[in-house]
């Protein structure tokens, strides 16, 4: 385990562009990592965590909470309609909302609820294919529909950059789209390029393996 070491290089890094580590969430991508691993960085005191599939949180974290106390826990990955209901019970967070279907699917589960959690807007900066996220293009669009139509608690954007590719141009136009549309956080930077994710202005860092050590195959 290496908590401390990578909360020494975000406060490093911080500290050379500038920003307060204070102002950076450290999520800990607990997804398909063992119980003892993940209850190792709880005994640290970080609190934290980030889980990719709805079912796989809620078999873990209702105790894990009883016993640790309050847990800020994000949703990271793709959100199922039929598992909308349990997200908002269950999360803090949500990463992964990418299409107008979803909102509105979101906004009248959240009534029915009476909770909803801080959103963040996936972007597909490099418009792959294969990846979901709202087009650059349609970006200040799909947010004025969110809060205007929807009227849900937008409160960041978040990317993931190609693979391969120099992750600071996706960095730095995910932070000219929320700057142009009055939003604050910006959840960018992963294991391998969170140090750039923070000099280009990002609050929400997603590491998982650099914490855990690599993730076990989830089956």
């Amino acid at each position: 385990m290496s908590l401390p070491r990578i909360r020494d290089r975000i406060a490093r890094a911080a500290e050379r562009a500038g920003r307060a580590p204070e102002a950076i969430t450290l999520i800990a991508v607990s997804k398909t990592q063992p119980l003892d691993r993940v209850i190792d960085v709880l005994d640290q005191g970080h609190r934290a965590f980030g889980e990719n599939r709805v079912q796989e949180a809620r078999s873990k974290w209702p105790a894990l909470r009883e016993k640790y106390g309050p847990v800020e826990l994000h949703l990271l990955g793709p959100l199922q309609s039929n598992k909308i209901g349990k997200a908002l019970e269950l999360f803090d967070a949500i990463h992964s909302l990418d299409r107008e279907k979803l909102a509105s699917r979101i906004a009248t589960a959240a009534q029915e609820v009476g909770r909803c959690p801080k959103l963040f807007v996936q972007v597909n900066t490099g418009r792959e294919a294969q990846k979901a996220g709202v087009d650059p293009g349609e970006i200040d669009g799909f947010l004025k529909a969110c809060r205007s139509v929807y009227d849900l608690p937008v409160a960041g954007l978040m990317v993931i950059p190609p693979a391969d590719a120099d992750p600071a141009p996706h960095f730095a136009m995910l932070r000219e789209m929320a700057e142009r549309n009055g939003i604050e956080g910006l959840s960018m930077g992963m294991s391998d390029d969170f140090e750039t994710a923070i000099a280009e202005g990002a609050t929400h860092l997603r590491v998982g393996s650099a914490i855990f050590g690599a993730r076990q195959a989830s089956g």
